[in-house]
């Protein structure tokens, strides 16, 4: 479910670009301090957001430390680190748990499993320190494995067990905030859930595995597209709607850049994937006729 909460570097600002990599290389650093070499493996945009958003709410000053970074060792390293990404890359290691660990149980995949092994000693000192938060991804986990083997059809209701657990994380101190940081991360979670659903369709289809989308009757392809893009649409829109309710002035820019374009990217993909799949099926057609 990683991978969707991304920026569009193109649109940001140089001095925005340079923020943000900097809580990147930021989050990066401090999972391998927690975790070591592995907890490196775990790093994703997803949190890289959730540090930005609560530093730039709780407008947290932040630590900068140059470093030399082991993939790109040709020029100094600026990373910058506060209390939101010291939470952030908990949070980041009980969500890649329980990844590791449904990977395993849906194909047997022993290197996930082993991974989760790894994780185990970390998984349990972090859900000490944060049992709603780690007991919210639990439940989410059990609840969403059970309306999968049911085949559940109501897309709101699946979707809504990935917004009620994102609102848990983001929801960091429970306090005059919570409100809309619910919301915002309610609707996102849908937003992340609905855009994995939506890219794994076909892959989904092809091993008889469940997907919310699969039992769609639409008359055209086109009418499908259609409603997806609306219904992403909806849930990020909803998702920016309490963004813009927060008195977010610092790193404003990062964030709407995310909100308004960033999450779309994986999207904007598929659409160019699947049309030069569409024009070499029409290809391939045009030259069946001439034969």
């Amino acid at each position: 479910m990683f991978g969707y909460i991304n920026v569009n570097r193109k649109g940001l600002s140089k001095e925005g670009e340079a923020a943000y990599q900097a809580y990147y290389c930021g989050l990066c650093r401090k999972l391998k301090t927690n975790c070591g070499a592995k907890g490196q493996m775990l790093l994703n945009y997803d949190m890289t957001f959730l540090i930005v958003l609560l530093t730039g709410l709780y407008e947290l000053p932040h630590e900068a430390v140059e470093f030399t970074c082991p993939v790109h060792p040709t020029k100094k390293r600026i990373a910058w680190g506060n209390a939101a990404t010291a939470y952030a890359a908990d949070m980041n290691v009980l969500l890649a748990y329980h990844n590791f660990e449904d990977d395993w149980k849906d194909g047997r995949a022993y290197t996930k499993r082993a991974f989760a092994k790894a994780l185990l000693k970390d998984y349990r000192r972090i859900r000490t320190e944060y049992p709603r938060q780690a007991a919210a991804i639990e439940n989410f986990m059990k609840k969403l494995a059970e309306a999968e083997a049911a085949g559940e059809e109501n897309i709101d209701l699946i979707a809504g067990l990935t917004g009620e657990m994102t609102s848990e994380i983001f929801d960091w101190k429970q306090d005059e905030w919570s409100e809309e940081l619910r919301c915002l991360s309610f609707y996102l979670g849908k937003f992340v859930y609905l855009m994995d659903a939506y890219e794994d369709l076909e892959k989904d289809k092809k091993r008889q595995e469940y997907n919310p989308f699969a039992k769609m009757v639409c008359q055209r392809e086109e009418d499908f597209e259609t409603f997806a893009r609306l219904l992403l649409t909806s849930m990020i829109s909803e998702s920016a709607k309490s963004f813009e309710r927060l008195p977010i002035l610092l790193h404003a820019d990062i964030l709407r850049n995310i909100l308004y374009s960033g999450v779309w990217s994986k999207y904007e993909y598929l659409q160019i994937k699947k049309k030069k799949q569409q024009e070499k099926k029409a290809r391939g057609k045009q030259h069946d006729k001439s034969l």
